[in-house]
């Protein structure tokens, strides 16, 4: 009895010390997937930012991103451009992920599960499955409205006024019971009420709801991205900062709020401008 009982006691204190070298080991990966994808995006855009930008009638340029250059496939671009979109939309997107996986990690390990690595990988991929179907969404709408716009310069002079309303129908988006709730989804403990789940498939889709929430209510922050400038470092580093503040600060819809305002104002300064230049 003795013996069983050191042996048990052994047992838990093992468990015990093998959950904060778990957390390490998700910390860890996760700064380093961090910077990896940060790093790649930065190479990435100031690669782009070097071949220029093509003038286009309106005053404003277009992003080569959009383009198929000599001796490429379409294909090739879309794939280009995905991969692309993938790594910033990690870079941009986990730091208000991690709270979501941390939360799984810590339900699923109380109840016993083993794997925990495994699982929480599979969340995360299923989260960036979605954002990587956006990705690819948005360069298809994006290449085909740069082939019209490329061969209509009637449309080409809108764009800037396309852009002024895309930024100030984003902010609006902000004020919204659609973006409180799926906001909401994204700041709270499970992304659709039910239990967490704590096998490989249900660890997929439990990521796949956690996507479409975060793609979903960042529908409008992404949108100013898109129009403002996919390769626009600058923009980026707005963004993110836009969305981890409404995801992770105290008065996550306050901040929402405020970033819609700002975006509301942004809009019709550029309406302004772009009606005075039409």
């Amino acid at each position: 009895m003795n013996v069983v009982g050191a042996t048990g006691e052994r047992g838990v204190s093992r468990g015990r010390g093998s959950a904060p070298a778990s957390q390490r080991t998700f910390i860890g990966a996760s700064a380093l997937l961090f910077a990896g994808s940060a790093l790649v995006t930065i190479v990435r855009c100031r690669s782009m930012s070097a071949m220029g930008e093509m003038p286009m009638p309106g005053g404003w340029t277009m992003s080569m991103a959009w383009m198929r250059m000599p001796g490429q496939t379409w294909l090739g671009v879309a794939a280009s451009f995905v991969g692309m979109w993938t790594m910033m939309m990690v870079a941009m997107m986990l730091p208000s992920l991690m709270p979501m996986l941390w939360y799984y990690r810590q339900v699923v390990g109380r109840i016993g599960k083993t794997q925990l690595g495994r699982l929480t990988a599979l969340v995360g991929a299923g989260y960036f499955f979605v954002w990587t179907v956006f990705g690819a969404a948005a360069f298809a709408l994006g290449a085909a409205l740069a082939a019209i716009e490329m061969s209509l310069p009637a449309v080409a002079r809108a764009v800037p006024i396309v852009v002024g309303v895309v930024i100030l129908m984003a902010g609006v988006l902000q004020f919204t019971a659609w973006k409180a709730h799926h906001l909401a989804c994204c700041r709270g403990p499970s992304a659709s009420g039910v239990p967490l789940p704590a096998h490989a498939a249900a660890a997929w889709r439990h990521g796949l709801r956690l996507g479409f929430h975060c793609s979903t209510c960042c529908a409008g922050l992404t949108s100013i991205l898109l129009v403002v400038g996919i390769m626009d470092l600058r923009a980026m580093v707005v963004v993110t900062a836009a969305i981890t503040a409404e995801r992770l600060a105290p008065g996550g819809a306050r901040a929402a709020r405020v970033t819609g305002a700002v975006a509301v104002g942004a809009g019709l300064l550029l309406l302004g401008r772009a009606s005075g230049l039409a």
